[in-house]
């Protein structure tokens, strides 16, 4: 299930997670609701494995501040709160696996 973060829950539920994937997106772009379909596929494929979230920037602006989000969709992977990866812009699902399984 894709967790909808705010900025108040972001650090302590990312934190907990061994592995995050979070998706910083907004409802005007068309290429985010392109990727919301393998966002949710990769919620249930990797269900207790990786905590799967989305940060709307337009609700969330802070959150996506600091992470330096410039441009949607933008996909940040993070290991025990640090970021080590991240993926710009709508890719097919396997480059999102690559990323994930590489840190798992």
């Amino acid at each position: 299930m894709v967790k909808h973060f705010k900025t108040a829950e972001f650090d302590a539920a990312v934190d907990a997670a061994p592995l995050a994937l979070v998706d910083f997106w907004a409802d005007w772009c068309g290429p985010c609701r392109m990727l919301a379909p393998l966002v949710d596929q990769l919620a249930g494929d990797y269900e207790g494995k990786v905590l799967v979230g989305k940060v709307n920037v337009d609700q969330e602006p802070e959150l996506a501040r600091r992470f330096g989000v410039m441009s949607i969709p933008t996909v940040v992977v993070l290991k025990n709160g640090q970021e080590v990866d991240r993926l710009v812009g709508v890719r097919p699902a396997p480059a999102f696996k690559a990323a994930l399984d590489k840190h798992l």
